[in-house]
C-alpha cells in the first residue's frame, strides 16, 4: 500500500488523474471502476479537461459503479446511475452503454448481483478502481461486520450512513435502507485501487485502514491485503498517521519510472 499525502484536493485529482491518463495511453480500452461521492469530484473534473483538450479519449472505455440504492425509481436524481452520469459520464466521450451499474429495481436482486458480477468477468475484469471511504470506514456500501470475502449482493445501511447521506434527499427519511454494492472481494479483484480522502474528519478512518489491523470493523482495511493500493490524502486526512513522515520521504524519493 502506498501513502501519498498532497496539499489539497487539487493535487489529490490531478495526481490521480495522472494515473488515469497513463492507464488509458498503454490500454484504450481499459476497464475503470467508478466510485460517487465528493471524494473523485476533483478527479472526474480533471479528466474531462483533459479531455476537451485532446489529451484523453474516453470512447473505447468501460465503466462500472460501486453501488446503487435499492427501491428508487430508474433515473431518480439520487439514483448513483444518474449521479455518475451527471458528475463524469457525460463530461467525456464515454459511451453510455458501456457504463454499468448494479440493479437497485430488480425483481430478482439476487440474480441481478450475479449477473453485475458476470458482466465485470466478461468485460475482462477493472483495471483501475476509484474509492472514497466512510467515516465508519465503509468502501462501496460495505458497511462495518462486512465479510472481508463478499462479493455483490444487497445490504442494510447504518444509521449513520442514512444520516451521512440525507443531504442529498429531502431529509432521512427519504434515504433507502438497503443498498446493491459491490463486495470487498469483488473490489479486490481490480487491478490497481485508488483511494480519495479530505478532510480532518477522515484522519482517524485513514490510520484504521493503513495502519490498524485488518478487521471487519474497518471494512476498507481489506485493502492492506491487495498488491496495488494507493491512498492519496490530504494533510489533514493524514494527521493522525504515526508513519506520516516515512510516507512522506518514501514518496519524495520514489523512482520517476515508476508511477502510481
Amino acid at each position: 500500500m502506498e501513502v501519498v499525502i498532497l496539499p489539497g484536493s487539487k493535487q489529490i485529482g490531478s495526481l490521480a488523474a495522472d494515473a488515469v491518463e497513463a492507464l488509458l495511453r498503454r490500454k484504450p480500452d481499459a476497464v475503470l471502476g467508478l466510485a460517487t461521492g465528493s471524494s473523485p469530484l476533483p478527479v472526474y473534473g480533471e479528466l474531462a479537461r483533459r479531455q476537451e483538450e485532446g489529451r484523453l479519449d474516453f470512447s473505447r472505455v468501460r465503466g462500472f459503479t460501486l453501488d446503487e440504492y435499492v427501491g428508487l425509481e430508474p433515473g431518480h436524481p439520487q439514483c448513483y446511475r444518474e449521479v455518475i452520469r451527471r458528475e463524469f459520464t457525460d463530461r467525456v466521450d464515454i459511451a453510455p452503454g458501456n457504463v454499468y451499474s448494479p440493479d437497485g429495481s430488480a425483481a430478482d436482486i439476487p440474480a441481478a448481483c450475479r449477473a453485475y458480477e458476470d458482466a465485470i468477468k466478461a468485460a475482462g475484469g477493472v483495471d483501475l478502481q476509484l474509492l472514497g471511504v466512510g467515516t465508519d470506514g465503509h468502501i462501496a456500501f460495505n458497511e462495518p461486520g462486512s465479510s472481508l470475502a463478499s462479493r455483490t449482493r444487497i445490504k442494510s445501511l447504518i444509521e449513520q450512513t442514512r444520516r451521512d447521506n440525507a443531504r442529498f434527499f429531502n431529509g432521512i427519511h427519504d434515504v433507502p435502507h438497503h443498498v446493491v454494492t459491490q463486495g470487498l472481494g469483488t473490489i479486490l479483484d481490480a487491478n490497481h485501487v485508488i483511494l480519495l480522502a479530505t478532510g480532518a474528519q477522515k484522519a482517524q478512518v485513514v490510520r484504521d485502514l493503513v495502519e490498524g489491523p485488518v478487521a471487519a470493523i474497518c471494512p476498507a482495511s481489506v485493502l492492506q491485503l491487495h498488491p496495488h493500493v494507493t491512498v492519496l490524502v490530504d494533510e489533514a486526512a493524514a494527521s493522525s498517521l504515526r508513519l506520516a513522515d516515512y510516507y512522506r520521504h518514501t514518496y519524495d524519493n520514489k523512482p520517476a519510472w515508476q508511477g502510481l
